[in-house]
């Protein structure tokens, strides 16, 4: 570090704070440093570096599984913000127990955990080891708990709200599975925009967010004119379930699903949907476990949500 130092023509302090990824540094400054690291070969020894911080710049990702679109998509977006950061990602699953998942965490000595969307549910119930900072992505925000989430309930809302100004007499729902945050607040949304408009929920139609619980739903949907989908996946599989069965979208049946997934604008018909923002998601919940580990925010916030955004396609009118 010396050496980049005496070569950039600056202090220790300032390739520490570049290495380091801190704002505080002008950028021409940072620029040099850079040259200079690129020239004399220099990389950082995390092992070192860890020795003598306390801390390893690796946060964890605690999922129980990557088979949704959501819970990859978030992956993704998460390794992207953590390494903007200087951090490392470590991906540990949860099918069996978070308690597990935080104890191999806490072995690795990772600084933080991320905690996605099925998992987060499980959270509470388990003791999680002393001193392993947490940020959870869909949970209540009385959950006593740092959370991030979409905002579900705002985006089902104005999907069901598009749905009825279609003039149907009612919009009926695809729901996600029992004990999800997001299908749960989805569901909210979509009761609160018919009871604002005073119109009867009919019963939700449960599915487990794929596209074959969205095909088994067109069966239980064979009348209705508006359907509102908890997730793109599942409004693929009533797509198919009502070409098979000879009902027209839009023109007999209006759908929106939610997720906004790149291949929605190629369903037949291109889909309605709701747009999550997993870069936003994600980099805001890497913004807040990294405040906390690095000691920036004494009282983060309890709960951020994050807006969502109906994106009008072909499978409304």
């Amino acid at each position: 570090m010396a050496t980049v130092a005496a070569a950039a023509g600056v202090s220790g302090q300032t390739v520490s704070r570049v290495v380091n990824g801190s704002p505080r540094v002008d950028p021409e400054t940072r620029d040099r440093v850079e040259r200079a690291m690129a020239d004399l070969g220099y990389r950082p020894h995390r092992a070192a570096r860890a020795l003598r911080t306390g801390r390893s710049h690796t946060i964890g990702l605690v999922v129980t599984t990557l088979a949704t679109v959501g819970n990859s998509r978030m992956l993704q977006a998460t390794a992207e913000a953590a390494a903007e950061r200087g951090y490392a990602l470590m991906l540990v699953t949860a099918r069996d127990s978070v308690a597990d998942a935080f104890t191999r965490l806490a072995e690795q000595e990772v600084d933080g955990a991320l905690v996605l969307n099925e998992a987060s549910a499980l959270v509470p119930a388990v003791e999680r080891p002393a001193g392993l900072r947490l940020v959870v992505v869909d949970a209540p925000a009385d959950s006593g708990l740092v959370v991030v989430h979409s905002d579900h309930a705002g985006g089902a809302a104005a999907a069901t709200r598009r749905l009825l100004a279609g003039g149907h007499a009612t919009v009926h729902h695809v729901g996600g599975p029992e004990g999800s945050f997001a299908a749960a607040e989805r569901e909210r949304g979509w009761r609160e925009a018919l009871q604002a408009a005073g119109v009867d929920a009919p019963p939700v139609v449960r599915g487990d967010w794929s596209a074959e619980a969205g095909y088994l739903a067109g069966e239980a949907l064979a009348t209705a004119s508006a359907v509102f989908c908890a997730n793109d996946q599942m409004a693929l599989g009533l797509l198919r379930a009502l070409a098979e069965s000879g009902r027209r979208v839009p023109q007999d049946v209006e759908v929106v699903g939610f997720d906004d997934v790149p291949e929605a604008a190629n369903f037949r018909p291109p889909l309605t949907t709701v747009r999550q923002d997993f870069a936003a998601l994600a980099h805001r919940a890497v913004e807040l476990l990294v405040a906390e580990i690095e000691g920036e925010h004494a009282d983060p916030p309890a709960s951020t949500v994050v807006p969502t955004v109906l994106v009008s396609r072909s499978s409304t009118r």
